[in-house]
């Protein structure tokens, strides 16, 4: 069996800052093939913070950034729930360690989740190159990830690996 990480949301669980959920046909499928099982987490919630939430973005660079001290993790009240995020993304991460998670797909854009882009933290829609705080850690640690675009390309890997 294969243990998948997979953001919460992706799979319907209404974990968002705004309440709602981002369910991915694609991702969910994925975690009902044989031989798969899917761990759902939502990092922001695993770092304390509630659902609903203010809506948060990385100001300064991304998720590698945070973790370099670079850049902070705010609201666009300019609360600044860096900790918070950073703590989500260490539980996960051991959480992931500890069950033997093989790969992640992470929702796209989130300040946690994101893979390949974030939100730059002016709460204009604007987006930029970089990763969240939860999946620069993962990817830091060697975990392959995914977005919920890139299920195929996980599929093939989990394929080679059998």
């Amino acid at each position: 069996m294969t243990l998948v990480l997979v953001s919460a949301c992706l799979l319907g669980r209404t974990c968002r800052y705004d309440g709602g959920a981002c369910y991915h046909e694609k991702v969910a499928a994925l975690c009902r093939r044989p031989g798969v099982a899917c761990l759902p987490i939502c990092p922001e919630i695993l770092g304390g913070l509630p659902t609903p939430r203010p809506a948060a973005e990385i100001s300064g660079g991304h998720g590698g950034d945070v973790w370099s001290g670079r850049a902070r993790v705010r609201t666009a009240r300019g609360e600044d729930v860096t900790p918070a995020f950073i703590s989500g993304a260490r539980r996960t991460f051991n959480l992931a360690r500890q069950a033997g998670v093989r790969a992640a797909i992470l929702k796209e854009r989130s300040p946690s989740c994101g893979k390949h882009y974030v939100y730059d933290g002016t709460f204009r829609g604007l987006l930029t190159p970089g990763p969240g705080v939860t999946a620069a850690l993962l990817a830091r640690q060697g975990l392959p990830l995914f977005n919920e675009e890139e299920v195929d390309a996980l599929v093939r890997l989990l394929a080679e690996r059998d």
